[in-house]
């Protein structure tokens, strides 16, 4: 089924993108151009992807933490 006629991107073609790590409508419209012209399949797109959290902005959050930022160092417990 098509979710964007303008570009002609089915809903198989966005749930690739999204298993390749697009977790944001605008991420999808970068992949695929879905969104870009008319807007009218943003919200299909939204719906799609859900409220989960992204695994790759996750991983970019970690990167750009430092380890003791984190949380506390294992086996040492937190203070109340």
């Amino acid at each position: 089924m098509y979710v964007c006629s303008c570009f002609g991107v089915t809903e198989q073609q966005v749930k690739d993108h999204a298993a390749a790590g697009a977790c944001t409508p605008r991420q999808i419209a970068s992949a695929s151009k879905a969104g870009t012209d008319c807007g009218g399949c943003v919200r299909t797109i939204q719906a799609m992807l859900g409220r989960g959290g992204c695994p790759r902005r996750e991983l970019l959050d970690r990167k750009q933490t430092p380890l003791t930022a984190a949380g506390p160092a294992e086996g040492i417990p937190e203070a109340a």
